[in-house]
């Protein structure tokens, strides 16, 4: 941390030498390191942030979350709901000077849903032919009608790549990775930094004033802050919430915010890579004692100033689709103990991991604390994020504190999780009901249809606890008041179109 420190100083001396050459560049402070800059394999949100500079999508969102094509110059759904013609913006290259056509996008879907390890195939499932109409168009024929495609094709499942560079690099994609954004790759120094500078026949060039992004992941929020105060930064995420007094009180520091489409929570190993026998995953009593240990008001108080939204579910309470037939829990120690005596336990031990990050581990240690008091020994194990993710998708963990950064439809919170097939249940617990819920609410059209399949489905795996959601982020922006033009945007996304720095 110090060593991001000095570096930033020193760069700053180096740039007030070099003078205005520098000046359009902006340097953005990340929580953590991302893991791999491959759309169909990326995890994090970090990664997100990273790929919204270098990758554009079919389709895009504005900061009041309405869906616009972007890659995409039109849509048409077919009137039976199993067809999607996508027109192609034309005139679109890849970094790599590759035209963007039709079957460039043929190309992306078919990857997503057919990569080894693609985390969007869950995502794409009920696309079962991608066909080339012409040059500019593309049909997408389903399996069967799908609500959420058009909000998916507006995050990573509808960024392209370079169908060029993914074929020569192979594997090695990730390390170099070729986009059609307004920013292509350059270099990339693991825990260190990433750098991008622009591309100068991006489509939509007007849109881009400054001339490259750096971005760096730096753990510990004070030196995130130091850096930003100081100028070495321009922008970071996730500002400590006990720091945002400080900086509403700098007149040099802009602070806009977004409440979070996503959620916080603790995942719980039941069965991955199969059923496990400690007392967390074979008894749902134990579980429920946990929650009851452990007291969400309390967290948001003491690690987060009382900034963020507590919760209990995969959307957060000011969503139409939170099931109010399912309040949060309140902390009860006295019921906690007596159903771990029901389960025939006298305390509990287990470990929890938690993000390398001053937070992370804060967080970690409250619950520690809390759920000390109600009978279990929780160890906190903090990793580096991108780690953390390993084990987790490996399933060598006993319960990760570990969330989500939100997705316009339900179903980007949910499905993938919940469902016996979802690329991202790392938790291991299949209930097939829930999954056939969680399907037919994709098919199905109209919101209080689908709130009921949600509803049902929530009643189902809620209750279960393998997943314990805690809190809902306000997402907070903070930049230099040299930076003009910047958005929050509720999916934590940072974007630079229309962003100018003096």
């Amino acid at each position: 941390m110090k060593r991001h420190l000095f570096r930033l100083l020193l760069g700053t001396a180096l740039v007030a030498l070099l003078g205005s050459a520098s000046a359009q560049t902006v340097r953005v402070g990340l929580a953590e390191d991302p893991d791999m800059l491959d759309p169909d394999l990326g995890r994090t949100y970090v990664g997100r942030i990273v790929f919204a500079s270098m990758c554009d999508k079919l389709f895009e969102i504005t900061p009041d979350l309405e869906i616009f094509p972007q890659l995409a110059s039109g849509y048409e759904v077919a009137d039976d709901g199993l067809s999607i013609t996508i027109d192609v913006r034309p005139g679109v290259v890849f970094h790599d000077g590759t035209p963007l056509d039709a079957d460039a996008v043929k190309y992306n879907l078919e990857r997503s849903k057919n990569l080894p390890g693609s985390n969007r195939a869950s995502e794409l499932a009920q696309v079962d032919a991608v066909t080339v109409v012409d040059d500019d168009t593309v049909r997408l024929d389903l399996s069967e009608p799908f609500a959420p495609l058009i909000a998916l094709l507006a995050d990573r499942s509808g960024m392209m790549i370079s169908p060029a560079a993914a074929e020569e690099l192979g594997e090695d994609f990730a390390r170099s990775p070729v986009c059609a954004g307004p920013f292509q790759f350059v270099e990339r120094v693991a825990q260190d930094r990433i750098t991008l500078e622009r591309f100068e026949d991006y489509w939509d060039a007007d849109a881009i004033a400054i001339d490259a992004v750096e971005f760096l992941p730096i753990p510990d929020t004070s030196v995130r802050l130091a850096n930003l105060q100081s100028g070495d930064l321009q922008i970071i995420e996730r500002a400590a919430p006990t720091d945002l007094g400080i900086i509403r009180d700098d007149p040099d520091l802009t602070l806009p915010s977004a409440a979070s489409l996503g959620y916080q929570g603790i995942t719980i190993n039941i069965a991955n890579p199969e059923q496990r026998d400690d007392p967390m995953a074979t008894d749902p009593r134990v579980r429920e004692a946990f929650e009851l240990a452990i007291d969400r008001t309390v967290i948001n108080d003491v690690v987060f100033g009382g900034e963020f939204i507590v919760g209990n579910q995969a959307v957060p309470p000011s969503s139409p689709w939170y099931v109010d037939d399912y309040p949060i829990a309140e902390r009860d120690v006295e019921r906690a103990r007596a159903l771990l005596d029901e389960a025939g336990y006298d305390r509990v031990a287990f470990e929890l991991m938690v993000a390398n990050n001053p937070q992370s581990v804060q967080l970690g240690e409250v619950v520690q604390a809390l759920a000390g008091e109600a009978g279990f020994d929780v160890t906190v194990r903090a990793t580096e994020f991108a780690t953390a993710l390993d084990l987790w998708e490996q399933g060598d963990y006993d319960a990760f504190q570990v969330g989500w950064s939100g997705r316009l439809d339900p179903d980007g919170n949910i499905h993938s999780f919940q469902t016996c097939e979802g690329n991202l249940n790392e938790h291991g617990v299949c209930d097939e009901e829930t999954s056939r819920l969680l399907n037919e609410a994709r098919v199905t059209s109209g919101f209080e249809a689908r709130y009921e399949l949600y509803e049902e489905a929530a009643m189902r795996y809620l209750p279960n606890r393998h997943v314990i959601y805690l809190y809902h982020q306000q997402l907070f922006f903070p930049h230099t008041a040299s930076m003009q033009g910047f958005d929050a945007y509720p999916d934590g996304i940072i974007r630079f179109q229309g962003v100018t720095v003096d």
